[in-house]
């Protein structure tokens, strides 16, 4: 399952895409988006997805 950022919410900080080992994050219509075809949720890479542990706006979540 992947991730969603909420735009609506998005600071627009960057966080996520530096810590997404999947380069699954990019810049889309002035917010960030999670590309579901490379979101693996972080697993087997580490124990929780990295852009959730970063985002001070806690704007992701479950798709």
């Amino acid at each position: 399952m992947a991730l969603k950022i909420n735009p609506d919410e998005c600071t627009v900080c960057g966080a996520c895409e530096a810590e997404c080992p999947n380069n699954a994050i990019r810049m889309a219509n002035d917010t960030y988006v999670i590309n579901p075809d490379k979101c693996t949720e972080c697993e087997g890479k580490f124990d929780s997805p990295q852009c959730v542990s970063v985002c001070p706006a806690d704007c992701i979540t479950q798709a």
